[in-house]
């Protein structure tokens, strides 16, 4: 039998080791930190009964994922949870452009930058799982939708102003 070491039980560690086990390779994971779980921690880090994320708070990517999908992480416990904001922006005047699941709901916020935010994300939110199936891909294959792929990397480039 082969035999593997994984270093480091975050995310992408784990999904390694399980690969390797579900293909028969006898695994060793090792990690120095004393929990597993790499940026995907969370704990009471300041005062008691308040929970932090250790690193990062939202991870589309983990949920988007086609491998742990095929994990079943539910059955574990595993739970995405989805904030009523997204993510926030700094503007000049000290205000802030809000990122909100639904593509209306952002444009609506971005005041006259709103219709074009919407021209410009629309048919990418429509079309984001064939996107997504792509992106989530080695990049050594041939995509799927190149249209789709080659109509979202300039987008992807462009400046946050």
């Amino acid at each position: 039998m082969s035999t593997a070491v994984v270093v480091g039980s975050g995310p992408n560690g784990l999904a390694a080791a399980v690969h390797l086990a579900r293909s028969g390779v006898d695994v060793q994971v090792l990690e120095a930190a004393d929990e597993i779980g790499g940026g995907t921690r969370s704990g009471e880090l300041t005062v008691p009964g308040l929970v932090h994320d250790h690193c990062s708070a939202f991870h589309p990517m983990g949920a988007g994922s086609p491998y742990l999908q095929t994990l079943g992480l539910e059955r574990y416990g595993l739970r995405w949870l989805w904030p009523e904001i997204d993510c926030a922006h700094p503007r000049d005047g000290g205000e802030a452009a809000l990122l909100y699941r639904s593509l209306e709901e952002t444009a609506a916020g971005l005041g006259v930058d709103g219709a074009r935010w919407r021209r410009m994300f629309t048919d990418l939110a429509g079309g984001f799982d064939a996107l997504a199936a792509d992106l989530m891909r080695p990049v050594l294959n041939v995509p799927r939708h190149p249209l789709r792929l080659a109509a979202f990397g300039p987008r992807a480039l462009l400046p946050a102003s």
